[in-house]
Order: C-alpha cells, then structure tokens, then sequence
C-alpha cells in the first residue's frame, strides 16, 4: 500500500533526513522515598526532579552536579551519584541529603587522591554500606585515573574499591540482594565488542567479591543501564533501544524492562514507547508501581509483585535470601 503522505523529494536535500539537533532532558536515576514521593535525576538540565504522590511536579534540586543515579539509605537519607556528562558543573563526588534539614554532606569524591570519573548507580546492603559505580561515557580528557570500578563506602565511611578491569569493562547499573551475598553490576561497553552483560558476584563475609558469572548478556543489541530487583529476586533491567546509535549495538533489543530471574532465565519485557531507556525504581504505598525514566518521559506501570530496597518503610516485608 503506498504512503498516504510521501516523503517530499522535491523539497528535501538529497539523501537528507530528519536527526536530533538538541535535546532539552535526559531522565535518570529515579528513586522512591516512604511516603511516595518520585526523585528522578534530569541531568541535561542538571536539576533532581520530584513527583508528589497527588501528581504535582517541582524541582527538588537545582545545579546538581549532573546528578546521575540516586537511592535512599536506611535513614531514609537521599544518596546522590554527582557526575560528569551532559555539560559541565559535574561535581565528580557521592554526597548524601539529609531530607528534613536539607543538609548535603558529601561522602566521597576522591580514591587514593584521585578524583572519581562520574558516579553512576549506587544501592544500599542492610547494614547500611553503599556501592556505586564510575565508570565514565563521553568526554574522557580529565580523567586522573583510568580505573572505571564499583566502589563500597562503609558506615564509618571507609571507601574500597571491590571491582575493577579486567573483571569488569564499564560499570553502570547496580543493585544488591536482600540478603547481602550478591551483587549485580551491568557492564555497559559502549565500543565495538564492548560488553552488554549482566554480572552477579558473590559477596564474601569479609565483603570480597568472588563466583563471577553471567547472568544475562543482551549483545549484540544495546545492553543494561540501570536495574532494580523485586522482592523475589528478580532483575527488573532497563535495556534496548529504537535504533542502533552506532556500530557497536544492534536493534535486537527494543526499548524495555527485562525481567530476568537469578538464574538468567528471561520472564519477558515490559515495553517503554521511547528510546534512551535508562533506569527504573519501585514505589507507591505497597511498592508495587514501577517507575521508569526513558529520554525526556517519567513513566509508570503496576506490577504484582513489589519491589525490594533497603531503606526502612520498603524493607519490612523482605525476604532474608533471594539466590
């Protein structure tokens, strides 16, 4: 059947078609807090946003310092990935907002004197130690070190640096089960033959990471950003894309949450109608609405199954072992 409304030949430059001159946001990190309010970090604007659970929309945080991934800790203290893309101001560090002073205090931007690349994802174990990522996309020319690890921050406020290459190329996404013996690290390699994999490391009870494995690999097409569990242990992956953006991915995967067991097995994909799908949080009064941020949109969709956190009010009814 031909096209109602054909390409106009005689308008258009020859071979021309219509791209992105600019965009105006790029969604991530969202992260949901006990009384359901929606944090979600827009970096191209460089701001954290808040979604009220009546729907209202304000700006929680202006100059943000390209804040990336967030989640709350078990004080309900809003942890905060301050990176290094979408222009500048990227302040490099992990800070951490206590929610009722307001108070920003910032937990590390340094390893070994070094400033850190960009801090990406970041969840929180039961005892209250946080891991984040740094890896680093885009402009690499002021990097001072050419490590791109997963860090751990203590309590006491002790940093370790427990992941580096060769076990992992660029860390992204990352979340921890509820018993603290697995962490999961998406491995997000931007290049031709880059990794497109999800990992899963065994957590030692001296906190070492051991028992590398694969749990998924999405390659060819474009691989994981940022993930989420449920409190059955499943991974909920934000993946895929519409259009390959360059030779080092594929359309195989379209844009989506794939739910993927602990043992790998794809449950199936939870579709999201735009590209740039980026990272997902579970929320609401039972923690079962999943939120998703994708380009410029927010989404939202209810699951049956609730989702899993640290944080006190989301992890009263978590199960102890997951895999």
């Amino acid at each position: 059947m031909a096209d109602q409304f054909p390409v106009p030949t005689s308008i258009i430059a020859p071979g021309a078609r219509v791209e992105t001159a600019t965009f105006v946001a790029f969604l991530e990190g969202p992260a949901a807090d006990a009384e359901g309010h929606v944090y979600f970090s827009d970096i191209r604007a460089d701001r954290i946003m808040r979604l009220s659970p009546d729907g209202t929309l304000g700006v929680f945080r202006e100059n943000a310092g390209r804040t990336n991934g967030n989640v709350f800790d078990l004080h309900g203290r809003l942890i905060s990935c301050e990176g290094a893309e979408f222009g500048s101001g990227g302040r490099r560090r992990v800070v951490r907002t206590d929610m009722r002073s307001g108070k920003v205090e910032v937990l590390v931007d340094r390893y070994e004197g070094k400033r850190l690349n960009s801090p990406n994802d970041a969840t929180v174990d039961s005892k209250g130690r946080i891991y984040f990522t740094d890896p680093r996309y885009g402009d690499r020319s002021d990097m001072e070190t050419d490590i791109e690890g997963v860090y751990r921050i203590d309590p006491d406020g002790k940093v370790t640096r427990v992941l580096a290459q060769p076990a992992i190329g660029r860390p992204n996404g990352i979340a921890i089960t509820p018993d603290d013996r697995t962490l999961y690290v998406i491995d997000a390699h931007p290049v031709v033959g880059g990794n497109r994999r999800v990992w899963a490391f065994a957590i030692g009870l001296d906190l070492r990471l051991t028992n590398p494995r694969v749990v998924y690999d999405f390659a060819p097409g474009r691989g994981g950003d940022g993930m989420e569990l449920d409190r059955e242990g499943n991974l909920y992956v934000c993946a895929g894309v519409l259009a390959p953006r360059g030779a080092h991915e594929t359309d195989k995967n379209p844009p989506g949450v794939y739910v993927i067991t602990p043992a790998g097995k794809l449950l199936g994909r939870i579709p999201v109608p735009e590209d740039l799908i980026t990272n997902c949080c579970f929320g609401g009064p039972d923690w079962k609405t999943l939120y998703v941020t994708a380009g410029k949109t927010l989404y939202s969709i209810r699951v049956n199954i609730a989702g899993y956190h640290a944080h006190p009010h989301a992890g009263r009814a978590c199960p102890q072992s997951s895999d």
